[in-house]
């Protein structure tokens, strides 16, 4: 640590209050007291707060990794929303896939007649598809489509 305190005109006692021992602890670990006064005196003012948060991650950073440091964190987040992005176009494609499944299952179903030899009417005619649910004729198919379907033969 440093060998002398800060008084309240230092140039390190607004960014690096008592409370926040430890950032300064890593900074000061990292770059060392007069490096870090010489970058802040290099910065405006009224930037100076924001360099001291990207010292104090930067050094964590560099503490934790050696080698890329917060450089290291950039690569695996952007690895992260690569392998996001693939899920996601996977996602898209089985979703497609999924609804031509329904759209041919729609249409074979259409071509179900009723055991009881009914005239070709089917109850799948008026049948859609709303957020990917299959939506059919409650008239033709009663209230429940459990019961309804146990009580029917179907010819394929």
């Amino acid at each position: 640590m440093l060998r002398r305190r800060c008084n309240d005109d230092c140039l390190l006692a607004p960014y690096f209050p008592l409370e926040e021992v430890e950032s300064f602890a890593v900074v000061h670990k990292v770059y060392g007291a007069s490096n870090v006064i010489k970058m802040l005196q290099a910065v405006e003012e009224r930037n100076r707060e924001d360099a001291v948060k990207s010292m104090v991650y930067e050094a964590r950073g560099r503490l934790r990794d050696p080698v890329h440091a917060s450089a290291g964190v950039v690569f695996h987040l952007q690895k992260q929303v690569q392998d996001l992005l693939e899920q996601l176009e996977l996602t898209r494609a089985r979703t497609l896939e999924s609804k031509g499944q329904i759209n041919q299952l729609l249409s074979s179903l259409k071509d179900v007649q009723y055991h009881d030899h009914q005239p070709k009417s089917t109850i799948f005619e008026n049948a859609a598809i709303e957020n990917g649910d299959i939506v059919l004729d409650d008239t033709i198919l009663g209230s429940n489509l459990i019961e309804f379907s146990a009580e029917w033969y179907w010819d394929l």
